[in-house]
């Protein structure tokens, strides 16, 4: 279509066109979220780079390393179990009148077994079950009949002898483990505490056996000669008796071990010392 236009008159001047903005709103996102990426590895960079400064200062003793004794930190009873129960041994004896099945604990590196004396007293034959299933004869080597404890001499060892750490005193209150072969349930554990110091305990026909600590953690025949440990993995007593006031003979909470010392000939008496 033509335009007519008066004459002399001058074109009017084209409308100006819109200016295109540079960027496009997607180019613009695009744009924003690299600048981000690239300030967070800037600043990432430079958090690296200042801490492993800061770490390289650090003194080293802060990582643990390998203490060079053992931790006085008390053991569970779990624990004192894994520890001593390599070094508890069942006994059979035969041709006592009252033969049966006790305990004893492996007392030296050369093979020593300290029990309880009427476990093996009077016995034809004593016959020894290590934890690793090795079997041995055994003879009594000494005996303490005040103490009521006796030393064995196996012919045979097994193949990893395993000692039983001896020592450690008792206090009142003081939580104790026993480990035996109570009624034939071979290895065998219990807890409690300690009930009481310096026991009496009267016994029919023999002199009394003084000096005993008192403890509630379960034994029935069976554990005699056993071990009494405490929270360190020490003996700190060898299990001899058990109070009953019917004749039941079996545990209401009252059972009694002669002190380590003692049993070690470490004590008053005038009995025979074993010899470890």
């Amino acid at each position: 279509m033509t335009v007519l236009r008066p004459e002399g008159s001058d074109p009017p001047e084209p409308a100006p066109e819109e200016r295109k903005s540079r960027w496009s709103a997607t180019d613009l996102r695009r744009k924003l979220l690299v600048s981000t990426a690239v300030l967070w590895a800037v600043a990432l960079t430079a958090f690296v780079v200042v801490r492993l400064g800061v770490e390289n200062e650090a003194p080293s003793a802060a990582a643990p390393s390998a203490a060079p004794s053992a931790s006085a930190a008390p053991l569970t009873v779990a624990e004192v179990y894994q520890a001593l129960a390599p070094s508890v041994v069942l006994i059979r004896s035969t041709g006592q009148t009252d033969a049966g099945t006790g305990t004893g604990v492996i007392a030296n590196a050369d093979g020593t077994i300290i029990t309880a004396l009427h476990v093996v007293e009077g016995a034809q034959s004593i016959e020894l079950t290590y934890a690793d299933g090795t079997k041995s004869a055994a003879a009594i080597a000494r005996a303490d009949p005040k103490q009521d404890i006796a030393t064995l001499t196996p012919q045979k060892l097994p193949e990893t002898l395993v000692p039983a750490i001896m020592g450690g005193g008792s206090a009142v209150g003081d939580d104790v483990v026993a480990i035996g072969n109570p009624l034939g349930l071979t290895w065998s554990t219990s807890s409690g505490v300690v009930s009481g110091l310096d026991r009496r305990l009267d016994r029919a026909g023999k002199s009394a056996i003084e000096g005993l600590i008192q403890f509630d953690a379960a034994v029935n025949p069976g554990n005699s000669g056993g071990p009494l440990i405490n929270t360190r993995g020490q003996v700190t007593g060898i299990v001899v008796a058990l109070a009953n006031p019917t004749d039941a003979g079996t545990f209401i909470g009252i059972g009694f071990a002669v002190p380590i010392g003692a049993a070690l000939g470490g004590g008053e008496g005038d009995g025979q010392a074993p010899p470890l």
